[in-house]
């Protein structure tokens, strides 16, 4: 498998995924409040087996293909306690998703997590554009979007696990994200 870096922020460390996750995966994702702005591919009710075949059969494969990047969430603090995922993919319109446990949301952990996964998509992977979908009812999703510099560009609709939903594509270019950060030192 390529190495995929770790990273740390303020108060996360992102590491890559591992078959090890799956377990924590397990118990933390089946929860409505995470799967239900969720592309309609996640499987629901989450079946027991869920997290170890995702990890195994998808995440992991992708990785040793170069064409997506997983990092398990881990608050600083508690080093061991895996509380989220952040992924890329190399597919159009489709190049961020995370999820994070519902107890550690509204913090703006999120944020920091994909501010660090994004200067490695802009910054080492050297992709000219980041696009990122999402229901439009997921309001906080947009907040990150926005905060990060992204701006919308699409709206249609999509299938997601809690139904048929508005969509909204937001993106960054490379050149927006650089200057970004430039200004603002807003760096991982």
């Amino acid at each position: 498998m390529p190495d995929l870096p770790s990273f740390t922020t303020a108060r996360l460390t992102l590491r890559p995924l591992q078959l090890d996750d799956a377990p924590a995966i397990q118990r933390l994702f089946p929860q409505w409040q995470i799967v239900r702005y969720l592309a309609k591919r996640v499987p629901w009710p989450y079946p027991a087996d869920g997290a170890l075949t995702y990890v195994r059969d998808f995440c992991l494969p992708a990785m040793r293909r170069g064409s997506e990047w997983h990092w398990s969430l881990f608050p600083r603090q508690q080093p061991q306690t895996l509380i989220g995922l952040i992924s890329l993919y190399d597919n159009p319109d489709d190049n961020r998703g995370f999820w994070l446990d519902p107890h550690w949301q509204g913090q703006g952990l999120m944020r920091e997590a994909c501010a660090a996964v994004t200067a490695y998509w802009f910054e080492v992977l050297q992709r000219p554009l980041l696009r990122a979908p999402k229901a439009m009812a997921n309001r906080a999703s947009r907040r990150i979007s926005e905060r990060l510099g992204m701006r919308l560009v699409d709206v249609s609709e999509s299938d997601y696990v809690g139904g048929r939903l508005a969509t909204e594509i937001w993106q960054i270019s490379r050149e927006e994200w650089l200057q970004r950060t430039v200004a603002t030192g807003d760096l991982p």
